[in-house]
């Protein structure tokens, strides 16, 4: 069901939203954005640092998820654990996540609770301790995680194949859970480096947002980050990946259940835009064709190659606009009983040709417009979305201010700038097209649960 709100009231819940966003940043570097939101007496605290897989050399793959599962293990005056059982005790819930562009830790508690959940993040970034007899129990816990998520899923398989061949020299190529022959060479000395590195306040940003007031978010931040000794901001190298010149594919062939088909076009975002001729406007002229593909049950690949035409059983678009370096516009397909992976592709490509070659409709790019803006309204009924939003927009050097006007660009966007990013990007010289093609499986053997993005989970 989709709600039908005006442009200009979308316009307006936003402009209201980012009004009650401030910032600080401390004498030793920490950034500091607070979101106030006072519907209900709670409050979410997300601490990003600036580092994930992409920051990581080929031999130390995995590393920063690792060392996302070691800082719940003990500081100078935790014990291992003691940070979730303190959350706990204290009504709240905990959880980490790392990506390939940053790792991030966060709590949501009763807001008079705050101050224990600066108390815990602030020693851990300065006092982590990391011994040889946990870290060798903990990467057998992240080894497991990779046989489960990724060894023994097919379609996760199918997808590192896919990223490897995808990307030639950007890091982006390599999972962020790591290569298992990393995992198994990663010392704890390996991570007591990374953390000295990166876990610094200046590579750090902390996000608050709930029923709170700034000035006291802002000094409660400063009594318990400010005695954090400074370092200097972590720079790493940027590796840019070449243009591709000619279209890359591969198959896959391992015990599965159904095949399953993945393309992609290389594709630029905000931090992107500006450089190399890339326009302002063209991540968000993407985000637009990809609605157009993929937006709703009214979308093409959804009313035309899974109900009309029961070529696919399901198909799904991917683009993230914010990520920190230029990102794929990908395609994930399960094609239907009786279609192949080849005819699924096809129908695919038909499509694809369809929006380079003719203007999309007005009356769809209402509707797509409509869908993404009500989605990003939405998500701020969550407080700690909104955290999210300004939280990764700052990890990957984006202006959080852009929210401001988001709507405004989104709306600005023509059919006509729809086809132009459409023949730039999709074509196929740019395109990377992985095929699993399944084999018989052993009886007995358990299904993985199906591939689904992202990155490690504490």
């Amino acid at each position: 069901m989709i709600h039908k709100i005006s442009g200009l009231l979308f316009l307006s819940l936003l402009l209201i939203a980012c009004s009650q966003t401030h910032e600080t940043t401390l004498d030793n570097g920490l950034r500091v954005i607070v979101r106030e939101d006072h519907r209900s007496p709670v409050v979410v605290s997300q601490i990003w640092y600036k580092v994930g897989s992409q920051d990581e050399p080929a031999e130390l793959t995995g590393i920063s998820h690792v060392l996302e599962h070691m800082m719940f293990k003990g500081t100078a005056k935790l014990k291992p654990n003691e940070f979730s059982r303190i959350i706990a005790a204290n009504g709240g819930r905990e959880n980490a996540f790392t990506s390939h562009d940053y790792t991030a830790y966060f709590q949501q508690l009763e807001k008079s609770r705050l101050p224990i959940a600066f108390e815990l993040e602030a020693e851990r970034m300065q006092n982590l301790v990391l011994t040889e007899e946990e870290f060798n129990k903990e990467i057998k816990v992240v080894m497991e995680e990779r046989r489960l998520r990724t060894e023994d899923s097919p379609e996760a398989l199918a997808g590192e194949k896919f990223m490897v061949t995808a990307y030639e020299k950007h890091s982006y190529r390599n999972p962020i859970i790591g290569w298992m022959k990393d995992l198994e060479s990663i010392t704890v000395k390996d991570l007591r480096d990374w953390y000295r590195r990166f876990y610094t306040p200046a590579n750090a940003v902390l996000v608050v947002a709930g029923d709170v007031k700034p000035q006291e978010v802002f000094a409660l931040a400063k009594q318990h980050f400010g005695p954090v000794p400074a370092a200097p901001p972590v720079k790493s190298p940027e590796v840019a990946e070449p243009p591709q010149k000619s279209e890359r594919r591969n198959r896959v062939s391992i015990p599965a259940e159904v095949p399953y088909l993945l393309l992609g076009y290389h594709a630029p975002v905000h931090a992107s835009a500006g450089r190399d001729g890339i326009a302002e406007w063209e991540p968000y002229a993407l985000s637009i064709l990809g609605g157009v593909l993929d937006g709703g049950q009214a979308s093409r690949f959804k009313h035309e190659l899974v109900r009309e035409k029961k070529i696919a059983a399901g198909i799904d678009v991917d683009y993230s606009a914010t990520s920190r370096s230029p990102t794929l516009l990908m395609i994930e397909a399960t094609p239907a009983n009786g279609h192949t992976a080849e005819e699924t592709e096809k129908a695919i490509r038909q499509q694809i040709e369809r929006i380079r070659n003719e203007l999309v409709t007005a009356a769809e790019l209402k509707r797509v417009k409509a869908q993404v803006v009500a989605s990003n309204v939405y998500s701020r009924d969550s407080v700690f979305y909104q955290a999210m939003q300004l939280g990764r927009l700052a990890a990957n050097g984006l202006d959080w201010h852009m929210l401001d006007d988001y709507v405004e660009k989104l709306n600005a966007v023509t059919a006509e700038q729809v086809q132009t990013v459409a023949r730039k990007y999709l074509i196929d010289s740019n395109l990377t097209v992985t095929i699993l093609d399944p084999q018989p499986m052993s009886k007995g053997k358990p299904r993985a649960a199906p591939r689904r993005g992202g990155g490690g989970v504490h």
